[in-house]
């Protein structure tokens, strides 16, 4: 009968700790954000097949870019650095799940000292104690602190290697803009040779046109300062040329040097481009899942700063030898023990608690709202890849239209320099620089679609799976 007395005082307690302990601790649920129902400048609304499915070796057919890109995800050192805070990561995670387990300590010790009368009762006065015991202190998880701990230490281990995938889709996309810059620069650069070439060859037959009388002094010094224009060009883009190489030996972490490449003109520039629904961002895009692991581990702290309200039950263990006598030191009558139960319950702490848990919760906001602009921001990126693809092929048609004149006007204009006193230099020399203009926009528009199809992968996650 009185055991029953004794437990069921226990057992109401227990019980009524942990009915208040599923009030401290919610239950975390995923943010209800609401996203349009497709992407501006997207064709297809109701089309969920996206192009996000695909491997990047099958979206870059270039064999070059695909070792290049294969080279930066085993050697770049931004990615190696995400492994490693993964590594930091699950060690956190490992630490608070050993939270649950009571710790262990031990000591060993030797204490001399000398007594006063009184302390040793006039029988000695020096005294030499040998001590030896084992401690332990468990604190049980009533109210979910350690829980919770647990679960945001997980949710940060879940966020880092989200990191991680991000700096992988952000990598395959930095290798593969730059590797297409360098095919722009290239063809820009065989471009403004060949122009220098014509140019060089024009300023020679303006010059001998002069020396036999048929034209003034005026358009031989014109046709030179065309010709040193398109030559001045050249180290410039050869400048961009090497800067670009070297950005992008960065990212292979290989020295500054130079790196080998096809053509603009090898490259595959027609794609089924297919991005889905914004919905479908969450699934397939890292970052967007970082922001969303970030939030629930605020979510979690806050719980945890929820907890601080609460009395703490600690138990307490200690056991050991302790004696006077070195040859008595392990003897039974040496044996000691003890154990304890506490419940601490903060009173006054200056507001501390109040201000943890204000803290706490204004992180947690601010980790909504980070998640709610990563999707906002994604979808945006989404559009702005689709727009570009889409302004590129529609100025491809007549770009090839608007080429096939200005080179006819060239032609038509030397004959008639060459043919008729009624066509001056001048003629000549813009129609020339209208052409270069225009292939040089001609490659820039080649180029833009290639980076419009690599930041839509990147923008709807392609690339880590």
């Amino acid at each position: 009968m009185k055991i029953f007395q004794y437990k069921t005082p226990v057992l109401l307690l227990m019980a009524a700790l942990g009915i208040t302990s599923c009030k401290v601790s919610k239950t975390y649920q995923q943010p209800n954000i609401s996203q349009p129902a497709a992407y501006r400048n997207s064709a297809a609304v109701a089309d969920t097949l996206n192009m996000v499915r695909m491997q990047w070796s099958s979206l870059f057919t270039d064999v070059i870019l695909q070792q290049l890109i294969t080279e930066g995800l085993t050697a770049n050192l931004d990615l190696k650095i995400a492994i490693e805070r993964i590594n930091q990561s699950n060690a956190l995670l490992r630490k608070s799940k050993a939270a649950y387990l009571p710790d262990l300590k031990t000591n060993i010790g030797a204490k001399q000292s000398r007594l006063s009368y009184p302390q040793g009762f006039g029988l000695f006065k020096n005294t030499t104690q040998y001590d030896f015991g084992i401690s332990s202190n468990w604190e049980l998880d009533i109210w979910g602190k350690l829980s919770s701990a647990k679960r945001g230490a997980m949710a940060e281990l879940l966020a880092s290697d989200a990191a991680k995938r991000a700096i992988q889709t952000q990598l395959i996309a930095d290798i593969a803009n730059h590797y297409y810059d360098l095919l722009s620069l290239d063809e820009q650069l065989a471009v403004t040779k060949k122009t220098a070439l014509n140019r060089g060859q024009d300023a020679a037959t303006i010059k001998l046109l002069f020396e036999n009388s048929i034209l003034n002094g005026v358009a031989v010094v014109q046709s030179e300062a065309n010709y040193y224009e398109a030559e001045l060009s050249i180290p410039d883009l050869e400048q961009q040329i090497r800067v670009k190489e070297n950005a992008l030996a960065v990212l292979l972490a290989r020295s500054p040097a130079p790196i080998q490449r096809s053509t603009l003109l090898q490259q595959q520039l027609v794609y089924n481009l297919k991005p889905g629904i914004p919905a479908q961002l969450l699934a397939h895009r890292p970052d967007v899942q970082q922001a969303e692991y970030l939030f629930r581990a605020a979510f979690e702290n806050t719980n945890v700063a929820r907890t601080q309200f609460y009395p703490g039950l600690n138990i307490t263990a200690t056991a050991g030898f302790s004696n006077y006598g070195w040859k008595d030191w392990f003897s039974k009558g040496s044996l000691f023990g003890n154990i304890a139960g506490s419940l601490t319950q903060p009173i006054l702490n200056k507001g501390q608690n109040k201000a943890g848990l204000a803290i706490a919760l204004s992180k947690q906001q601010q980790a909504l709202h980070f998640f709610e602009l990563s999707l906002l921001k994604a979808s945006q990126e989404v559009s702005d890849a689709l727009s570009a693809y889409q302004a590129a092929a529609q100025k491809e048609e007549k770009r090839a239209k608007q080429l096939k004149a200005l080179s006819l006007a060239v032609e038509f204009n030397k004959e008639l320099l060459n043919n008729s006193k009624n066509t001056n230099y001048t003629d000549v020399l813009a129609a020339e620089q209208n052409l270069l203009s225009a292939e040089l926009k001609g490659i820039n528009d080649q180029s833009q679609k290639l980076h419009a199809v690599v930041n839509l992968y990147r923008a709807l996650g392609g690339g880590w799976k």
